[in-house]
């Protein structure tokens, strides 16, 4: 009697062979569609007038491979400036995003301070802020100014992320129903103890996504050291197309920060379909 209860009707036993046949339907749609779109695309491409010309400038096999230890070093630079960078871009924007939420008038210069940094970099294109801190700050002569252009590099770029990453988690922050924070007080946390162990949390679940979309972007934006100068992957692919004669290397350099990147974005993706079954809407 008991295991009859747990067996599926015939409904539902129907309605999820349907399904069934429904999903393999749509991803053979799908797959053919795909097949169709890019024999088409590459029909195209191949039967224009300059297809051999383009096919041996930007897709040389042989330049390919002799272009890729060098690139590949150069994405090792990018990938530890990745890393450093977005540490210090976590932490800077957390600070920013705390001094942006502070209350009380004695609070006003630090928020002050905290909103025009914020207003400064993220309206001040990133190109220039780095020709603005690598050029001009060795150019002061300081004492203890580094001169790398990596340093510089990653400096322009902590400056420029941390204002978008800032504003990420204030929201995240403010999203977080006040009724926590008068919760946390009233059991005797004090600011910081409230925002450290409820109200942060709850912020950041909220507000991944939209960081691990500022991460991949931060992805791509580590090529543009090489304008300082630093042999980065960009700056590798540059130096022999010179040699070769040839922009494959370039093309090289864009898949691998495109290889890069794919995980990253599907993450996001990820994480933003969670977000959304949390809050009980569509998967």
């Amino acid at each position: 009697m008991s295991a009859d209860l747990h067996q599926p009707s015939a409904l539902q036993r129907e309605r999820v062979a349907y399904r069934r046949s429904r999903a393999r339907r749509s991803t053979l749609v799908a797959f053919l569609s795909t097949v169709v779109f890019a024999v088409a695309a590459w029909l195209a491409l191949t039967s224009s007038p300059g297809w051999p010309r383009v096919r041996e400038s930007f897709l040389d096999v042989d330049a390919a491979l002799r272009a890729l230890p060098g690139v590949l070093d150069g994405l090792w630079l990018n990938l530890r400036v990745l890393v450093v960078c977005e540490v210090l871009i976590l932490l800077l924007g957390l600070g920013l995003a705390a001094l942006r939420s502070l209350r009380g008038p004695v609070w006003f210069p630090l928020r002050a301070l905290a909103t025009g940094y914020v207003d400064l970099f993220r309206g001040l294109p990133l190109i220039i802020c780095l020709y603005l801190v690598g050029f001009g700050l060795p150019g002061l002569r300081l004492t203890g100014v580094p001169t790398d252009p990596v340093v510089l590099g990653c400096v322009a770029l902590v400056l420029v992320y941390s204002a978008y990453v800032s504003e990420v988690l204030r929201a995240g922050i403010e999203s977080v129903h006040p009724s926590q924070r008068a919760a946390a007080r009233s059991l005797g946390l004090t600011h910081g103890q409230a925002m450290r162990i409820v109200i942060l949390p709850q912020a950041v679940r909220r507000v991944l996504p939209p960081l691990l979309n500022d991460f991949v972007a931060l992805q791509k934006d580590c090529g543009l050291i090489s304008v300082l100068g630093a042999v980065d992957a960009v700056r590798a692919a540059q130096i022999e197309s010179a040699r070769l004669y040839d922009f494959t290397p370039y093309v090289l350099a864009g898949l691998l920060f495109v290889a890069m990147a794919v995980p990253s974005a599907r993450l996001a993706d990820w994480a933003a379909s969670r977000a959304t079954r949390r809050r009980g809407g569509a998967p």
